[in-house]
């Protein structure tokens, strides 16, 4: 069963501005991030003392909340890897 992936708008905005490549290969992760957010192939990992997770794609980082109980996964933000945990 998949769950539900929502996107912020300031996600939404960065997704928009990205280039065509980036950008299909962020939708394709996050699209197979809804499918089954357990899979190793999607380098997800939980920062520590947090409850948000991040997910790497190339020098992009996905921060995202994972609530399983409701199976609801929440795109917070679209970083470059060095912006990405400040």
């Amino acid at each position: 069963m998949s769950y539900t992936v929502k996107i912020k708008r300031q996600a939404k905005r960065k997704l928009k501005n990205l280039g065509k490549r980036d950008r299909l290969r962020i939708v394709d992760a996050i699209m197979c991030l809804g499918v089954n957010p357990d899979d190793a192939a999607l380098d997800t990992k939980q920062l520590k003392g947090s409850h948000l997770w991040r997910m790497r794609i190339g020098g992009w980082r996905i921060i995202f909340d994972r609530r399983d109980t409701l199976r609801i996964i929440q795109i917070e933000k679209i970083k470059p890897r060095g912006d990405a945990y400040k």
